[in-house]
């Protein structure tokens, strides 16, 4: 048996179908209400939180191998106790959990985010770690604090792996997380920045995870990453395939200090999460590229999808959904 934690999510749900079609026993949790995807109705679905330790310790009985997906992302202050309380709190009860089960094996999903992600003059590889100086985000410290849980679990006898993926790309609800940019693309924002980061198909995600968890490797971290692309391409590669017009304003750092001011009074004011903050835009800023090479030696016969292919795929998922509820989106 398999526990999910954060199958409903983007990478989870893609998770769970691949498992189920790989015929694997999965169970998932749940908080309020059982999601509704492709395989979810072949999955265990118990009702829990990874911060109810009586309801993680249930979930897991029976269950040999663990992948722990569940976080909150985000770049926005108001977040910050959420995100140390699910992402670092949340992460240590998996990790005693699994410890008190007898779980033969964790694979945790972290991020770039933990490594640092602010540094342009080399490329960003797992030998590296988080510092203040390297990273302008509180989602990425927590995300670091994290994956300190899953090393102290190892310390005490757990089997662990750890993934860092890089901007996940997939077809969810794009009103929020990394799917967003689809929504923009779709919408026709004009503007762009002159940043770079790594990009990843989250089909291969989900495929490389699988593959890590099968193997006896042990006590590693791998970036999952297939390339690395400037905003502007991958905005103006959504926008292609959407038939939409693609980003043709450049956004100076100047112009984008004033934009996360103003939406951080507007969040202020609304009570909504702004569509950009100081974090946010000095991400967009950055000029950053990812080693991918660790897992690509590691597993030789796994290959990422090209991106272009992964946009094109999404773009097209993303229309056959409008065309059913275009009032979802």
């Amino acid at each position: 048996m398999i526990l999910v934690t954060g199958g409903s999510g983007l990478l989870g749900s893609c998770l769970i179908r691949q498992l189920v079609e790989d015929g694997q026993s999965v169970r998932a949790l749940y908080r309020s209400a059982i999601p509704s995807f492709t395989g979810a109705d072949r999955v265990e679905w118990v009702k829990g939180d990874i911060l109810d330790i009586l309801s993680l310790e249930e979930a897991l009985k029976g269950v040999e191998k663990v992948y722990h997906c569940a976080a909150v992302v985000s770049f926005h202050p108001a977040r910050k106790a959420d995100m140390h309380r699910v992402n670092v709190q949340g992460t240590a009860h998996v990790v005693n959990a699994c410890l008190d089960a007898g779980v033969q094996r964790l694979l945790f999903v972290s991020s770039v985010a933990a490594l640092g992600r602010i540094r342009e003059n080399e490329a960003i590889h797992e030998g590296m770690n988080w510092t203040p100086a390297s990273s302008n985000s509180e989602y990425g410290k927590t995300k670091y604090l994290a994956e300190t849980e899953v090393w102290r679990g190892m310390a005490e006898g757990l089997s662990v792996a750890i993934v860092n993926p890089v901007i996940i790309l997939g077809a969810a609800n794009w009103n929020s997380g990394s799917s967003k940019i689809f929504q923009s693309a779709y919408h026709e924002f004009p503007w762009y920045t002159e940043g770079s980061s790594g990009f990843v198909d989250v089909e291969d995600v989900a495929r490389a995870m699988l593959l890590l968890m099968k193997s006896d490797v042990t006590a590693r971290r791998f970036i999952i990453s297939a390339e690395n692309r400037t905003y502007r391409e991958v905005f103006s590669l959504i926008a292609r395939f959407f038939h939409k017009k693609p980003p043709h304003r450049k956004v100076s750092k100047f112009l984008s200090e004033i934009v996360w001011r103003l939406e951080a009074v507007k969040g202020w004011m609304t009570g909504k999460e702004p569509l950009l903050t100081r974090e946010t835009a000095t991400t967009a800023r950055a000029k950053v590229n990812f080693d991918n090479s660790r897992f690509l030696t590691e597993f030789p016969s796994f290959h990422y999808t090209p991106i272009e292919h992964s946009i094109e795929r999404i773009c097209r998922e993303y229309e056959a959904a409008l065309d059913v509820s275009p009032e979802k989106f």
